[in-house]
């Protein structure tokens, strides 16, 4: 099926065409490719596919654990990308059960494009949704807006700006530090190439004190082909690590690296970016911090493809990286990580695939990347 999808892809352009063989694609070949993956220690599921009725693009993901148990998840929806069209959906996986309620539009209007969710729920209770509203048409013309729910989604305020810098965006979930900031990884994408972001663009952190109830910003983190996109976590008091996607263009090659940085005092001032170990063909990256102490990676181990999807495991605060596994593996795309570790000490990365339709889940537990 899947040599059969690449020779339609090079016959026929006509976008019509190209959405019926991805939706033939994704039915039959979904249930083949998750059991295929699928061990006892690891369990794969399908969440949301063309089926549901929000538009075919459905990318990327993200998923908070809320107090009660429940999953909350977002991603924004439409005709594609670029369509003007777009907004930002959410769906539940009520504690103990075993079905994800219908999707729900949370966040649209009728003039700007939505895109990349981000949810969270602070530690006191109060649940934050970050959303990019593009104004022009690329992505360097967004800014970030935000809402809050005081009811765990199940309401929501009025959208209110976080950023007014053009070109900027959000993509990775904040984290309250040991200080009590919230730390709000974003990034400035600039250039006006729909296939390529400029060298200059950089990643930044937003820090919330709940005190004043501003933010404030951090300096920009430069590096050789720009960065973007940034995972962070708090290794010890007052000092936090960053990896980041790297900037550029899409073509193959062998010259593109996840970008890190550290900050030493609670994320005001970062370091200059410095290319890592880990290859990236520019597709997003995760970083958490487990109940162990532990750090869990998640990346596209290739500088060509967003396959495979990877885990990396380090007990040594991000200094090496001794244990990896494939997730996913194949020819199709597994991009756009989002991980957690919930209440039971499962750990769940959500992913995208099939052109971008489907949203994924991949459930396991900490011992299963020594097996």
């Amino acid at each position: 099926m899947t040599a059969f999808y690449h020779e339609l892809r090079a016959l026929f352009r006509r976008p019509q065409l190209l959405t019926a063989i991805t939706l033939l694609t994704t039915v039959f070949g979904t249930t083949t490719a998750l059991q295929g993956a699928e061990t006892a220690e690891m369990k794969v599921e399908r969440i949301i596919g063309p089926e549901i009725k929000t538009g075919q693009y459905k990318h990327p993901s993200c998923v908070t654990e809320l107090d009660n148990g429940d999953l909350y998840l977002t991603y924004y929806g439409g005709d594609g990308e670029y369509s003007q069209d777009t907004a930002v959906f959410a769906s539940r996986l009520v504690k103990g059960t075993n079905k994800w309620t219908h999707p729900v539009a949370i966040a649209r209007n009728p003039f700007q494009s939505m895109g990349n969710p981000v949810v969270w729920q602070a530690p006191e209770g109060r649940l934050w949704l970050f959303y990019v509203v593009r104004f022009g048409a690329t992505w360097s013309t967004s800014r970030i807006m935000a809402k809050i729910s005081d009811t765990r989604g199940e309401s929501w305020s009025d959208a209110f700006l976080i950023s007014l810098e053009e070109g900027t965006m959000v993509r990775g979930r904040p984290i309250r530090t040991s200080a009590g900031n919230t730390i709000l990884p974003i990034y400035h994408e600039t250039g006006s190439d729909t296939e390529k972001t400029g060298a200059d663009t950089s990643s930044l952190f937003l820090i919330f004190d709940p005190k004043t109830k501003q933010w404030q910003r951090s300096n920009k983190v430069y590096s050789r082909m720009g960065n973007l996109q940034p995972a962070v976590v708090e290794l010890d008091p007052g000092h936090l690590l960053a990896y980041c996607r790297r900037g550029g263009d899409y073509e193959p090659g062998d010259d593109g690296y996840v970008v890190k940085t550290e900050s030493t005092d609670g994320g005001f001032t970062w370091s200059q970016g410095e290319e890592t170990e880990f290859p990236n063909p520019n597709a997003a990256v995760e970083l958490i911090k487990l109940k162990s102490g532990n750090l869990l990676f998640v990346y596209n181990h290739s500088m060509d493809d967003r396959t495979p999807l990877t885990v990396a495991l380090s007990r040594d605060h991000g200094k090496t990286f001794p244990v990896k596994k494939d997730l996913r593996t194949g020819d199709r795309s597994f991009a756009y990580p989002t991980a957690i570790q919930t209440q039971d000490d499962m750990i769940h990365v959500f992913y995208t695939t099939n052109e971008r339709t489907t949203i994924c889940r991949i459930s396991f537990r900490e011992e299963a990347l020594s097996n």
